[in-house]
């Protein structure tokens, strides 16, 4: 790092803390506009601000341990949340836009009604707002910005707790400032800055590992010659990452919450869409993230951890791998670009996180249980406060967690079993706010059981660690929805009443689970088109993601009629979409 890299990472904070400093005023008048924007956000701010959210330091590091450790197929786990993203696009992003609320944890109310509802709402908040959000953003996000740093700043040599704790401390400083100043709006607004900062270090880096590897041509040949899985879009049929993958995409995707990805929607993507002007720009924007998140962003990690493959072998850490090639082949200049991407890739995952979670603390617990009658400059106020203490929170997890991998898959465990919950709460009048929490709590619960009897007595499902995660996972949501299902069945649905307010504000499409409402509810829109709707972008989406994939690999004949197959695709969606406008 020498000078103008320092200069270029300095340019980059004095932008981000002159845009807080810009919405101070705006974001304290009340909590609609520190939390949600005003519902003034367009389709292209608010879906770049959810892909910004999710390209957070730790994301190239774990993609990059991945491709190495089980190849390009590895990144299924991940993949194949696509589906659930696209279910959000075509589903519920114009329902949550109709709801009118501000944080998906305000949903149980609108849903769901008494003591259970009142319950399962506050519960969820603190649940979510705090502990799952500081492991988010401490576990894996931290812990990546800390690798990055070690091996730009400090030569891959290992840090002690108080480095650490430095690094932590004026990362949250940075961080935490323009969010607790700016509230969504600075979140968003740096959001969109900051996503193009990143690509553009992503991109220069994979270019410059490519051409150190020889080329792509040579590179691949490289690989080929000694490991042909780190090529292969889809494990051998009848390995252990085959049946892990079949996991992935048969059970997963809808069981499983993640954020950013969660059945149903929700999370910070939820608060996007709240944030959005109308329902078009919530559709416009959900199916944007969608895009970009999953078939535009990958690549150049992908190729970058391929690059390191040939360039750097040997290495115990593949995660640490990507930082590694950053410190070796990127020229001054460019190496402070670096950094200023991954500072900007941290800072929108950490601001948004911070936001949202506190959004959750302060709207569904604090103002709804602890202080109902105060005005809009108090609540702001606990806002910023509650921010500060989910930044210092989130040291502890930073600290104690290494893998960043770990983290992704501990919070996919915990949250396995509760999806098909989220998804069918919107369709089926019988699910009612015991159904939510008997998922949440025998998802924790067994998930948590199943892990802590494999740490200390050994126990595994299989030799083969990724298929042994997967089998956990299963069998998480395989008691889970035994247990939910069955609560769900011996209590009662809610009043007719509460069941026609919620469908007819919403206004869910289908007739599979119609409702014995008080008005006899009738869906104006039908379930078919938009099933078509689902599977067609699921296509033009992984068309894409494989087309690129392949031509970048010099596998042009294939790329060229993937690409084929996405301009089909994409057509035949938009023309639904178009003929369907009102879904």
């Amino acid at each position: 790092m020498l000078l103008i890299d320092w200069i270029v990472v300095a340019i980059y904070f004095a932008v981000i803390i002159f845009i807080g400093m810009k919405y101070y005023k705006r974001a304290s008048s009340n909590l609609e506009e520190y939390f949600i924007s005003g519902r003034k956000l367009t389709w292209w701010i608010a879906g770049t601000s959810m892909v910004a959210t999710t390209f957070a330091a730790d994301t190239p590091l774990a993609v990059t341990g991945l491709t190495l450790n089980r190849g390009i197929s590895g990144n299924w786990l991940w993949w194949s949340m696509a589906l659930t993203s696209m279910l959000t696009v075509i589903f519920f992003s114009k329902m949550w836009r109709r709801s009118g609320i501000m944080t998906d944890v305000e949903f149980a109310e609108l849903r769901y009604s008494g003591k259970p509802a009142a319950f399962l709402r506050g519960f969820r908040a603190l649940y979510l707002g705090i502990p799952i959000n500081v492991i988010i953003m401490g576990g894996f996000v931290t812990v990546a910005m800390i690798k990055i740093i070690q091996y730009m700043l400090f030569d891959g040599q290992p840090l002690s707790i108080e480095y650490k704790l430095l690094i932590v401390g004026g990362a949250f400083v940075i961080a935490g400032l323009y969010s607790i100043v700016s509230g969504l709006w600075g979140v968003v607004i740096t959001d969109f800055v900051q996503f193009f900062l990143a690509m553009i270090g992503s991109i220069a880096l994979a270019v410059i590992s490519v051409d150190k590897a020889g080329g792509l041509s040579k590179m691949t040949a490289k690989i080929s010659q000694t490991r042909p899985d780190l090529l292969s879009f889809f494990p051998d049929p009848g390995s252990a990452l085959f049946i892990t993958v079949a996991v992935y995409l048969t059970v997963q995707w809808w069981a499983s919450w993640y954020p950013g990805a969660e059945p149903g929607g929700g999370g910070y993507a939820a608060q996007r869409m709240f944030s959005c002007k109308d329902e078009k720009h919530s559709f416009l924007s959900s199916l944007w993230f969608t895009i970009a998140h999953y078939a535009v962003r990958p690549w150049p990690w992908i190729i970058t951890a391929l690059a390191a493959f040939v360039l750097i072998p040997g290495v115990a850490d593949k995660e640490a791998m990507y930082p590694m090639m950053i410190a070796r082949y990127m020229p001054a200049g460019l190496k402070g670009l670096m950094l200023t991407a991954f500072l900007a890739a941290y800072m929108s995952t950490i601001t948004t996180h911070l936001n949202w979670g506190a959004s959750y603390v302060v709207n569904d617990f604090y103002k709804r249980f602890i202080r109902k009658d105060r005005d809009d400059k108090h609540y702001v106020l606990v806002s910023r406060l509650v921010t500060l203490g989910l930044m210092l929170l989130s040291a502890i997890p930073a600290i104690l967690f290494d893998s960043i991998k770990d983290a992704w898959l501990y919070i996919l465990t915990i949250g396995a079993g509760t999806g098909m919950v989220l998804i069918l709460r919107w369709f089926w009048h019988r699910i009612n706010a015991y159904s939510e929490i008997s998922a949440m709590l025998s998802s924790l619960i067994v998930s948590t059981v199943l892990i802590v009897v494999k740490k200390v007595y050994g126990l595994s499902f299989s030799k083969y660690g990724p298929l042994d995660d997967s089998i956990t996972l299963a069998v998480t949501v395989g008691i889970t929805t035994i247990v939910w299902i069955t609560v769900t069945l011996l209590t009662k649905p809610e009043s007719p009443e509460k069941l026609t307010a919620f469908f007819n504000k919403v206004r869910p499409a289908g007739v599979m689970f119609r409702p014995q409402t008080a008005d006899g509810y009738k869906s104006k829109t039908r379930l078919m088109p938009l099933v078509i709707q689902w599977i067609l972008g699921c296509l033009m989406v992984y068309s894409f993601l494989f087309g690129t994939g392949m031509i970048l690999l010099s596998r042009m004949e294939y790329g060229s009629f993937i690409g084929i197959g996405l301009l089909v695709f994409g057509a035949f969606l938009f023309r639904f979409i178009a003929k369907k406008a009102d879904a």
